[in-house]
């Protein structure tokens, strides 16, 4: 035993001091901060006063308040510390669902209906960027035009986590991206430019998320996600797992890391969140996806 321990035991003999009070081993301070990262596609959130709501489709059912009482509900026992929401289509509607006591809401600026967005615990700090408009490949008289892609940066006291939430082309599910249907060449585009954003965070170092519903039924070996690895190693969380909200076929939302973000992941934490699929209720379509993250403390 070390000459200092030594002394400080015998001085706790003497004066019935316990020394379990005074010397703590260093491993009785957590080395990480653990924070829970989501994402769900709420399915046309939308707020039916606002004037915008009539380029809905008209097949899309208004949500009642009972509606809005059980996703705020299943919201809070989703307790997310980062939520990348998909088809909102701003604040003012997923309030309703994410407690503005407890989260800020950030959205994208797109003039489409759908908007992507982040929900983040009060308390912590972000940077926003600016939206990653190139996702929106479609041409600007396009009648109908894709949606943008939300970037942020969140603060930690020793790391930073750059955040993009996606909502990518739908049609072409596991289709080759060779594919003449018009939704494969479209969602190919979009993997281009998702790979261009990968290897600028992978150059300057950073620890990264990409969040969201990406249309593709993803898994490591295809070849959309290898054109993703091209120049940078990454991590498809929900790889070699089927949806229990998608009768048991591979996931659609997806949480891909990069970056010192790999190492950080907490192994065993990929959940999925069950969403009542019955007629008495308009939730979601989709289900909420989770992981949890270990950041350096």
């Amino acid at each position: 035993m070390a000459p200092h321990l030594l002394r400080l035991l015998r001085h706790c003999r003497h004066t019935g001091l316990a020394l379990l009070a005074l010397y703590q081993p260093a491993h009785a301070t957590p080395a990480y901060h653990a924070i829970k990262l989501s994402t769900w596609n709420m399915e046309w959130l939308l707020d039916e006063t606002a004037p915008a709501s009539r380029a809905a489709p008209l097949d899309i059912s208004p949500r009642t308040a009972a509606d809005y009482a059980l996703m705020a509900s299943i919201a809070a026992r989703l307790n997310p510390d980062l939520a990348a929401v998909q088809e909102a289509d701003g604040a003012r509607s997923l309030s309703r669902v994410f407690s503005p006591q407890r989260y800020v809401i950030f959205t994208t600026d797109d003039t489409v209906l759908q908007h992507t967005g982040l929900i983040v615990r009060t308390g912590l700090e972000v940077t926003r960027h600016p939206d990653v408009q190139e996702l929106d490949i479609t041409p600007p008289d396009a009648p109908h035009h894709l949606r943008s892609g939300l970037d942020m940066t969140v603060h930690f006291a020793h790391a930073d986590l750059r955040v993009l939430v996606v909502h990518l082309k739908t049609g072409c599910w596991d289709d080759p991206p060779e594919q003449t249907h018009h939704a494969c060449p479209l969602l190919a585009r979009q993997f281009r430019i998702l790979s261009e954003w990968i290897s600028e965070r992978t150059h300057s170092g950073e620890a990264f998320a990409i969040m969201g519903d990406f249309n593709r039924r993803l898994n490591v070996r295809d070849p959309l996600f290898l054109q993703l690895q091209e120049n940078a190693r990454l991590d498809l969380t929900t790889s070699g797992y089927a949806s229990p909200c998608l009768g048991g076929s591979y996931f659609i939302d997806h949480i891909i890391l990069g970056g010192p973000a790999i190492g950080w992941k907490d192994p065993d934490s990929l959940s999925v969140m069950a969403i009542p699929q019955d007629s008495s209720h308009q939730l979601s379509d989709h289900c909420p996806v989770s992981i949890t993250l270990h950041i350096p403390a």
